[in-house]
């Protein structure tokens, strides 16, 4: 953890519970996806500033109900829950052309990235709700737009866009991370976290380990799924996200480091997150 971390955390516990302020930033309706099962609600986070083309694909299709009623049709436990594809099949898309490939972007001093030590290879951090693999920000400084090289993470709750053999060919396809996969870190393009109902994502009709997770007969539903901006102002939830820097996630950044060990990884991190109602 970086000195100023560490001050941080310190200053907090000296000067008492008056002195520890931490700070909480409300998502943009924008960029909540509210997503509606038989298993409860769904929100995921989309994180524009990770992979903006992808972000605005999602937004469009689920602000025109391309997602009502389409099935999870990809079900592997521990992995992950897919869906987007009407047919059910794995084939199918939407009537937009594909979207070019989103697995790394550049994030700049601005954008809030908070290091955690020993938390994985290289320099691993948060920003936002998002695990990220970064360069260091000394590296701005040679740079023509300020900017350094950071790629999202697939750890639990990640979501991300799904694809056939070309790198460019996603389309409407995405799936809910249930486990880590450090395979897909750079192949494939991470667009936004789910902060509330991992239950619900976790309880999905489980597909046949011998079809490769393909679901057989009935399979679960998103009954619904928008964006909170495009719901009525009375049935929008609000959220809440703790910015990673706040003392309170700080110190249970090293709670949880003492409790997993030397198995201890960015992964096991995520803000704390307030819904209401």
């Amino acid at each position: 953890m970086k000195f100023a971390a560490c001050l941080a955390v310190a200053l907090a516990l000296v000067a008492g519970p008056a002195a520890a302020q931490d700070v909480w930033r409300t998502v943009d309706p924008a960029n909540l996806l509210v997503i509606d099962t038989v298993h409860g609600r769904i929100l995921v986070e989309l994180e524009p500033r990770m992979a903006p083309n992808h972000v605005a694909r999602i937004r469009t299709l689920a602000d025109r109900g391309f997602y009502d009623g389409v099935p999870f049709h990809r079900v592997i436990p521990g992995f992950m829950a897919q869906t987007g594809d009407p047919t059910g099949t794995g084939a199918g898309g939407s009537d937009l052309p594909d979207v070019k490939g989103e697995f790394s972007f550049r994030r700049g001093a601005e954008d809030g990235f908070v290091p955690v030590a020993n938390a994985g290879p290289g320099l691993v951090g948060l920003l936002g709700a998002m695990a990220v693999s970064s360069q260091p920000d000394a590296q701005m400084m040679f740079t023509v737009d300020k900017k350094t090289p950071a790629q999202g993470l697939f750890c639990p709750a990640t979501v991300g866009m799904a694809r056939s053999g070309p790198p460019d060919s996603a389309n409407s396809q995405f799936y809910l991370m249930t486990g880590r996969n450090d395979v897909l870190n750079g192949a494939y393009t991470p667009f936004g976290r789910v902060v509330q109902g991992m239950e619900a994502v976790r309880a999905i009709k489980a597909g046949d380990d011998a079809r490769d997770g393909a679901v057989q007969g009935e399979p679960d539903r998103m009954s619904r799924v928008r964006t909170a901006a495009a719901l009525p102002v009375g049935e929008r939830p609000t959220v809440r996200v703790m910015d990673p820097s706040s003392p309170t996630f700080l110190a249970s950044v090293e709670t949880t480091r003492a409790a997993r060990g030397t198995s201890f990884n960015v992964c096991d991190l995520m803000p704390a997150v307030e819904v209401t109602p």
